[in-house]
């Protein structure tokens, strides 16, 4: 077959294939990605099914962890990993690993939700100002300017401060000061966009600018804002654990990866295992999600790759 032909057959197969697919194809070669996404994927399925695997109540079945996170087993205080307690109890007798397992769901929650919403925030105001410019530009410009000047943790503690400590406060916190960096990506590609030739075409056929921006414009703009989420997540759980280790999370009862670390701290040399299990959990999730979005920013856009 003639070397032409056989690479026009290539374009043509390579253009027939998806833009998901195509990326996919790119993420999957490194097996360490595909290793965080599973664990990201096993991490998500285990804070869903926290009532199925560490719950002292009744149940259709017996849970592999058969202690709630509040329950207190008063004869093995302290005690360390074991058939029973596979990564040991408390000063208070509460096993490790099913307050790991609850506490899960709140890190991933306060991780999703805090950022869905600094992503609502970014990508509306990223539109107005990469797509009307001007006046508007300059004035929303110069707003998230301001905003980055602020230190975003010490923000957040300003406004907890002001509300009081818990779960819902912090998702609202962490999502209105972690706005900006989605609202200049936005910004950026609407600036970009505005003046492609499918965008003037749409306009003479008298399309409205929430058309445009909606149907045409944003879902160009997204992709970069996907890559920004991953990292989001990353680090909002980070702020999360530790708002909750200076005792500024969710309330006491109820068990975070932050909280039990800040409980731990005074058992570090007698009980190390208090420190080991949350810190691992959020160094490895944390790590995960920083190594997830990284090799799909490369499979994105393969020039970014360093």
């Amino acid at each position: 077959m003639p070397s032409s032909i056989h690479g026009s057959l290539l374009n043509k197969n390579f253009m027939s294939e998806s833009y998901t697919h195509v990326v996919w194809q790119q993420f999957r070669k490194s097996r360490l990605a595909v290793v965080c996404l599973v664990f990201i994927l096993l991490m998500g399925a285990t804070a869903i099914c926290a009532p199925f695997l560490a719950n002292d109540h009744a149940l259709l079945f017996s849970p592999p962890i058969p202690f709630g996170p509040a329950d207190h087993d008063l004869e093995h205080v302290l005690e360390g990993p074991s058939a029973l307690h596979l990564l040991g109890t408390d000063g208070d007798g509460r096993d490790v690993a099913a307050q790991l397992i609850w506490g899960s769901r709140v890190s991933l929650s306060v991780g999703f939700l805090a950022v869905g919403l600094a992503v609502l925030i970014g990508i509306f105001v990223g539109c107005l100002a990469g797509y009307y410019g001007g006046i508007i530009d300059i004035i929303l410009s110069r707003l998230i300017e301001v905003m980055i000047c602020f230190p975003t943790f010490f923000l957040i503690l300003a406004i907890l401060a002001f509300v009081g400590p818990s779960i819902y406060n912090i998702m609202i916190a962490i999502g209105l000061t972690g706005w900006t960096g989605v609202a200049r990506l936005v910004r950026g590609e609407m600036l970009k966009l505005r003046t492609r030739e499918f965008v003037t075409a749409a306009r003479i056929v008298g399309a409205s600018d929430r058309y445009l921006i909606i149907r045409h414009l944003l879902p160009h703009a997204l992709t970069p804002v996907l890559v920004s989420a991953t990292f989001g997540v990353a680090s909002a759980i980070l702020v999360e654990a530790s708002l909750s280790f200076l005792g500024f999370g969710v309330p006491p009862q109820t068990p975070s990866w932050g909280s039990l670390l800040s409980s731990a701290q005074e058992f570090v040399d007698s009980a190390p295992w208090l420190t080991l299990a949350p810190g691992f959990a959020i160094f490895l999730c944390v790590t995960a999600y920083n190594i997830v979005g990284e090799r799909l920013r490369d499979a994105i856009d393969p020039r970014m790759k360093t």
